[in-house]
């Protein structure tokens, strides 16, 4: 039987795409030197600097133009760069080294970490295991907070390096790298290496814990666990901007993006229709029918029916048997997808990529993504089950939870929603920023599967008022939250007959 999916509720893309649509953030990131500048003079009433983004907003070309500005400012000599994981800080390390040259990038790295430093990263940069070994040539510093902020460190770095242009700190500026991401506490540990601060980052990425519920005491303001920004964002002594555009969504996931960020003044896509699009094989069925939604541009939401019951709302194999069952059409038939790519500015450059599923390079052309450790232990024997039988090359299929994989980017995003199978919104489940990072890796498509009933759901699901932290904005009530992000979707049901082909 077809698939009939019905068009988003909310549809409306706008009009200002590519260079228009960039120069926001380039304006905004203007702002943000400003400060940051006017501070280093000794002019400026602020000593951090929050660039505020949405999911794909190009946050470290922007991190990385302030750097150069930085130290361009005959009162900086020296910044440090920090970010929870390694895995944030390496491509940063990488690219600074493409614009500075290796003698003034040091990647200062624990010992047991070095080796997993990307060899094109390694190239670009000098590489520091200990203190001793950062040269003095060094006026960029890159390091997790564990490192930089480990126990005795803020000493070992003066007594090598001494104070900066300052006179009294080792750096001048300290820039955190998704900042929303590094817990209060971490960042308590060296946020006393500079003077001023500069936070970029994704506001709807997953905060360190839910503070929801404070388990330390009464006070629902402390959290140690909470995300450092939110405790200076409404300080008169911070610059807070926001960058008004995003780059990885197609054109037509634009409305997504703007039901999870819907309390900013402007949202804009760089990208324009018809600059990226997917090719399929020939397909039959529901798989075409799914395929076609998706090709669209479009997030797609697949609602199925009839399925055996699952061994939990979040650990579902019936569900994922579904998953394997369309993907293995695509895979076997091969498809492609083709990107403009852009200038600096936005400016589309002359021609198209074209990238096949036969040769793939450049980030992974499909994930598969769930909440819980088994459900992706599941997923992930469907991805190796299918690179075995059909001799996928490297980068074309792997599963992540959604946790793991928030900073990431893919062509094709197929997930489990959330709230697939659930009785009640809960904390986890209901969590802004795991869907949030679920429905913004893609730059091509998305294809959301969950058991039908999540009208009927978020419909009988009592009101939970509130403003949870992490939250790009405020919600009253969870529940039209998710139904703002619903209506975004193209929407289709299957009538499954509860048993997935064997292949």
């Amino acid at each position: 039987m077809s698939i009939h999916f019905t068009a988003p509720i909310h549809e409306v893309i706008g009009d200002r795409h590519h260079g228009a649509a960039a120069a926001g953030n380039f304006a905004a990131a203007e702002q943000a030197v400003a400060a940051l500048t006017d501070a280093l003079s000794g002019g400026g009433e602020h000593d951090k600097v929050l660039l505020r983004a949405a999911a794909g907003a190009g946050k470290s070309f922007a991190l990385v133009r302030m750097v150069k500005e930085a130290l361009e400012h005959q009162a900086c000599a020296r910044v440090a760069i920090t970010a929870f994981a390694n895995k944030q800080v390496f491509p940063l390390a990488g690219r600074l080294g493409d614009e500075l040259g290796a003698d003034r990038v040091c990647l200062f790295v624990a010992k047991d970490r070095q080796a997993q430093v990307p060899p094109e990263v390694q190239a670009k940069v000098t590489i520091a295991v200990r203190t001793t070994e950062i040269p003095a040539s060094a006026e960029v510093v890159l390091g997790t907070s564990h490192k930089l902020g480990a126990f005795g460190e803020r000493g070992r770095l003066m007594n090598h390096l001494g104070a900066a242009a300052n006179g009294d700190r080792i750096f001048d500026v300290l820039l955190v790298d998704e900042a929303w991401q590094l817990a209060m506490h971490r960042f308590n540990a060296v946020e006393g290496l500079a003077p001023l601060v500069v936070g970029v980052g994704d506001v709807g990425q997953l905060p360190p814990l839910d503070p929801g519920r404070n388990p330390w005491r009464g006070d629902p303001g402390y959290n140690p666990y909470r995300a450092w920004p939110t405790a200076y964002e409404d300080k008169p002594t911070t610059f807070v901007v926001d960058l008004p555009a995003v780059w990885r969504p197609t054109a037509a996931q634009l409305p997504l993006w703007r039901a999870f960020y819907n309390d900013w003044e402007e949202l804009d896509c760089v990208a324009a229709p018809g600059d990226r699009s997917l090719e399929l094989p020939l397909l039959a069925g529901p798989a075409a029918d799914v395929w076609s939604a998706v090709a669209t541009g479009r997030p797609t939401l697949l609602e199925v029916e009839g399925l055996d019951e699952p061994d939990a709302a979040d650990i579902d194999p019936p569900l994922l048997g579904v998953l394997e069952e369309l993907l293995f059409p695509l895979l076997e038939g091969g498809f492609a997808v083709n990107e403009r790519e852009y200038d600096d500015t936005g400016q589309p450059k002359d021609g198209v990529r074209r990238v096949e599923s036969w040769t793939p390079t450049g980030d992974p052309l499909i994930v598969i993504l769930a909440t819980r450790n088994q459900a992706v232990d599941d997923a992930a024997e469907i991805a190796d089950r299918l690179t075995e039988k059909l001799s996928l090359p490297d980068g074309v299929i792997q599963a992540s939870t959604v946790d793991s994989w928030q900073g990431q980017t893919n062509r094709l995003t197929v997930a489990v929603h959330p709230l697939s199978g659930a009785s009640k919104l809960d904390d986890f489940n209901s969590a802004f920023g795991r869907l949030a990072v679920t429905c913004t890796r893609a730059t091509h498509g998305l294809l959301m599967v969950a058991r039908a009933g999540l009208d009927d759901l978020l419909v009988t699901a009592p009101p939970r008022p509130g403003t949870p932290f992490g939250e790009p904005g405020p919600r009253s009530l969870p529940r039209q939250t998710h139904q703002r992000i619903l209506g975004s979707f193209t929407r289709g049901t299957w009538h499954h007959n509860g048993a997935t082909a064997a292949r």
